[in-house]
């Protein structure tokens, strides 16, 4: 929940409440913005200060330990030269590369645009486009969003004008570069879609190639999404994870629906030591569409937590949602999602389900799909199952010829394929595919 109280009003006697993240702070927070920027950075610092890391006796991470990420010392990542060779999608002809949360203009194509779509960094809008939407959604207050805004410096942006239509999908790469020690790094996003405009987005966050120790691959990625959905616009956004297995991801997916808006999220999580997704959506018209599919797939020790709040706090209102969870050895797998539906929505239409794959007897899920309804005429439903590979399916797959291990590769790949298959670029799908069968057959 957020609380509304302004960074100015609080005490000096309840800053730097926590040492881990006063550092945190220290690092990300060291160099100097102009204008409303700095502004912005100056009220989410004070936030932080009065704030402290989230524990398990918080509600909202009772099930997210996040004591191994306070036991690392991490620097600011600084920009790395690289190569995007085998990382760059080669279906998709504009893309924005960010290395280590630092834009790298030599790496990114923004050329040959067409008229309408403006992407690069903050540099593309001018300051009054830009102050009406950057770290204006629900949620600033939240400690790792205002962290990120604390060190708010690069911003991946995407801006669609009014009835514009982009078909082909926009590349929105994140490449955590490993270095010398442990790093953060605090990607940033702000797409904005004005009116009767359509986008397809892919946002990729991973980790480069480049040898490395298991030592040196620790890093932490505190990611923030801000996506506006003027009216009657659409938005097909695609989210994948592929993070170093020693790796720390908390990610904010932040989006705001306009009265006949579409959003469609796919969310791909896979790696990761300690990963989170907090996804929160908020309708602030009527007849909005939004649409969620989500894949984790975990293995060894790993840890990853999807949290989604949608509020429909308007008419006609249709939501629908699956997450699938693939959890392999002593992995441990974490869902939440609520569905707000307070009385003047009435005639929403929402639908929620979390389905989970346990691959080990030792493998854990904690779910909890929520709907919290006071409005009197709507059809809502939600559910969860947990389940192991069916014997039987994996006799009779043996019965047509087909040998006990790739039967549960099959059994496997198709039940992650639902959500695979919807990402619009086949590179990217087969990518997925190969490295959710890596993880699933070790």
């Amino acid at each position: 929940m957020t609380i509304e109280v302004s960074p100015s009003s609080i005490s000096d006697s309840l800053l730097d409440r926590d040492a881990f993240l006063t550092g945190l702070l220290n690092q990300v927070s060291a160099s100097e913005k102009t204008g409303w920027v700095q502004q912005l950075r100056d009220a989410a610092v004070k936030w932080v200060r009065h704030s402290v890391i989230p524990n398990t006796r918080d509600e909202e991470w009772r099930f997210t330990d996040l004591s191994p990420l306070k036991e690392v010392s991490f620097n600011l990542a600084t920009f790395q030269e690289i190569s995007v060779e085998g990382l760059a999608l080669p279906e998709v002809a504009h893309r924005l590369v960010f290395v280590n949360g630092v834009f790298a203009a030599n790496l990114s194509h923004t050329e040959n645009l067409p008229a309408g779509l403006k992407v690069g960094n903050l540099d593309v809008l001018g300051d009054d486009v830009a102050q009406e939407y950057l770290a204006q959604s629900e949620g600033t207050r939240d400690v790792f969003t205002a962290l990120n805004t604390a060190g708010l410096n690069d911003v991946a942006v995407v801006w669609v004008g009014k009835n514009v239509v982009i078909e082909n999908p926009i590349h929105l790469l994140f490449i955590s570069v490993a270095a010398e020690g442990a790093i953060i790094s605090q990607p940033r996003c702000l797409v904005v879609a004005e009116s009767n405009s359509q986008l397809s987005l892919i946002e990729e966050f991973i980790t480069s190639k480049m040898p490395v120790t298991q030592e040196q691959q620790v890093y932490f990625n505190n990611s923030v999404t801000e996506i506006w959905v003027n009216e009657n616009a659409q938005v097909n956004h695609n989210r994948i994870v592929l993070e170093s297995n020693a790796a720390f991801h908390i990610g904010k997916t932040a989006v705001t629906q306009a009265r006949y808006s579409r959003y469609t999220c796919n969310a791909v999580t896979v790696g990761g030591k300690i990963s989170r997704h907090n996804l929160e959506i908020l309708q602030t018209g009527e007849q909005t569409e939004t649409t969620l599919n989500g894949l984790t797939v975990i293995a060894e020790k790993q840890l990853a937590d999807t949290h989604s709040a949608i509020s429909l706090n308007h008419p006609h209102g249709v939501s629908k949602q699956i997450h699938k969870c693939i959890i392999g050895d002593r992995a441990h797998g974490v869902f939440n999602g609520k569905i707000f539906v307070p009385k003047p929505a009435q005639l929403t239409d929402a639908a929620q389900l979390n389905r989970n794959l346990l691959l080990s007897s030792k493998a854990r899920i904690d779910t909890k799909p929520q709907l919290e309804i006071t409005a009197d005429n709507v059809k809502c439903a939600h559910g969860a199952t947990v389940s192991q590979l069916e014997d039987d399916e994996i006799f009779y797959l043996q019965s047509r010829g087909i040998d006990e291990t790739d039967a549960r590769k099959l059994l496997v790949n198709a039940f992650a394929a639902e959500i695979i298959n919807l990402i619009p670029v086949s590179s990217l799908r087969e990518k997925l595919i190969k490295t959710v069968i890596t993880i699933t057959n070790k």
